[in-house]
């Protein structure tokens, strides 16, 4: 696995260290091979297979980063990946999955019915699925990012991770915790999908209806059935931010860090910018889980942050 993924940088940032009173560290998993952490979990769940699998090939359903990151696991195996994508996939990550050699196919109106579809073909084809987050190989890759980031900061005390379906946090809690028993794991959700939250903490929905934020790739509607006991039995506190917060966060990533951070990837920054003050962590690990934006959207995105981000670069 190590010679297909990179090992991102740890950075610091001292007007971060200086606006939160901590010793900030940001796990830049934007600048993974296809731009997001996914592709950790889809090469460790392809190294698993037997050659018998492999000639079957392998199936999975996304609109963004899992996508591609399967599609570049299965390429580097030497295995035929089909992706279901919903027909109003933005044309640029259709081609940038076929460009890693993926076979696309574009059906429904959400990703849901796209991920319907990918498991009747499943069925009938025999080929693997790769689940962008209930599985637990595809957990355990995820997990890697906290060896690396445990073995370039030791004295972390603190990881906060965006949560979606729960698969990263679930693989980095595990993997952190069985290094370092006493360090803490904080979860964020965008408010607007807050399902795991609401697992978490016992209120709310536990199966949203609807989700619009502009972290897409966190935004999920039910947590994972195999993610669940793990969030709760290894992730000490899940908080949410919102759309403003998260804009607040991009746009300071790109001003100060020069750096594009995709909503979800700037869910943990934006939880670190509004609840730092609150937590109680002196080396505190951040991971930016993802940089594929649509560059389209960035003028609505610096608006929406434009108030919260005169005020942090005050």
């Amino acid at each position: 696995m190590k010679e297909n993924v990179h090992r991102t940088p740890l950075t610091t940032s001292n007007t971060m260290n200086k606006m939160t009173g901590k010793n900030v560290f940001l796990k830049m998993e934007n600048q993974q091979k296809t731009g997001a952490f996914k592709l950790r979990g889809a090469c460790y769940k392809l190294s698993r297979l037997t050659d018998a699998e492999c000639r079957r090939g392998v199936i999975a359903a996304s609109a963004g980063n899992h996508a591609q990151g399967v599609a570049l696991a299965a390429a580097k195996r030497g295995v035929q990946a089909t992706i279901f994508m919903p027909e109003k996939t933005p044309n640029a990550k259709v081609l940038a999955t076929q460009n890693y050699g993926a076979k696309t196919v574009l059906t429904g109106e959400s990703f849901q019915e796209a991920y319907e579809a990918a498991c009747k073909e499943q069925a009938r084809t025999k080929a693997t699925f790769v689940h962008p987050f209930d599985d637990a190989d595809v957990m355990a890759g995820q997990g890697t990012i906290a060896l690396e980031m445990l073995e370039d900061q030791p004295d972390l005390d603190t990881i906060i991770v965006p949560i979606g379906g729960g698969g990263l946090i679930s693989g980095i809690a595990v993997a952190a915790k069985h290094i370092k028993p006493d360090i803490r794991i904080v979860g964020v959700q965008a408010r607007a999908a807050s399902a795991a939250y609401n697992h978490f903490h016992k209120q709310g929905p536990k199966i949203l209806t609807t989700v619009s934020t502009i972290a897409e790739g966190i935004a999920v509607k039910k947590t994972g059935a195999n993610t669940l006991p793990v969030i709760h039995e290894y992730v000490d506190d899940i908080v949410t931010v919102s759309e403003n917060d998260l804009a607040t966060a991009m746009m300071y990533m790109l001003e100060r860090k020069k750096t594009l951070v995709e909503g979800a990837g700037a869910a943990a920054i934006a939880a670190l910018l509004v609840h730092g003050a609150k937590l109680s962590s002196q080396h505190c690990g951040v991971v930016v889980s993802g940089g594929n934006v649509d560059l389209a959207k960035l003028p609505a995105i610096q608006a929406l942050a434009r108030d919260n981000f005169l005020s942090c670069l005050a």
